[in-house]
């Protein structure tokens, strides 16, 4: 016999079941991109206007390629997230499979090309 009260297999779960984790990944992310997001800001707007040599010398550097990396990994995934939930929420039918595709081939694709961009940069 269960003495599971409904309130008990609700807790934690939203109405998929994945509600609370996904509120927490975008709350996380969220919280790391306003703490990254600054400092990339910075180191780009310092770049800008500068000569070609200079730009690659300034992203070749090990720290400015990693948060540069980071930026954009955790900021596309976060775009990702959130413009899914979007979708799911005003979108029905195999437009919204589409959609979703969509979404997940540009962020992925622009996530590869950047991380690729970036990495002909360091090396």
């Amino acid at each position: 016999m269960r003495f599971i009260t409904p309130r008990k297999l609700a807790k934690g779960r939203g109405a998929a079941g994945s509600g609370t984790e996904h509120h927490w990944y975008m709350t996380m992310s969220a919280v790391g991109l306003a703490l990254i997001v600054p400092t990339f800001l910075y180191i780009f707007g310092s770049t800008l206007g500068g000569t070609r040599e200079e730009v690659l010398a300034t992203f070749s550097h090990p720290a400015v390629a990693i948060l540069t990396g980071l930026v954009l990994f955790v900021g596309l995934e976060h775009f990702r997230k959130g413009a899914i939930m979007m979708i799911e929420d005003y979108w029905r039918g195999s437009t919204r499979k589409v959609l979703i595709m969509s979404v997940t081939v540009l962020t992925y694709g622009a996530t590869a090309t950047g991380l690729f961009a970036l990495a002909k940069i360091a090396i």
